[in-house]
């Protein structure tokens, strides 16, 4: 398994896949992002996440049934792993912790 460090993209992309549990697949991931976000990834990056996230073990795929609709084309379905619920656990808590240290003096010089 490769470094356990998790980037911002990946970890939108893991949240996203778990919002779209169980029907995560590439197109859908890009179209909730942008949904969600506001921001146009290229399909692209997406797929480069996701292989990313599968080399780390925060994801495991498996193709779904063909459908009529894609002509007769299956998709690659995601979903988290034990491991990859654990680093965006890790990421909630980090990212909490910080928030809380931040005094509230610092704000009110913005």
């Amino acid at each position: 398994m490769k470094g356990t460090h998790l980037g911002e993209f990946e970890e939108l992309v893991l949240l996203i896949i778990g919002v779209l549990y169980p029907n995560a697949y590439g197109l859908a991931i890009k179209q909730e992002i942008a949904n969600q976000t506001k921001r146009s990834p290229a399909i692209g990056a997406i797929h480069s996440a996701l292989s990313r996230l599968e080399d780390k073990g925060f994801l495991k795929s498996h193709l779904a049934d063909a459908t009529h609709e894609r002509g007769g084309r299956r998709k690659k379905l995601y979903e988290i792993t034990a491991s990859g619920k654990q680093a965006i656990e890790y990421n909630r808590s980090l990212r909490n912790t910080l928030w809380n240290q931040i005094p509230e003096l610092a704000w009110k010089k913005l």
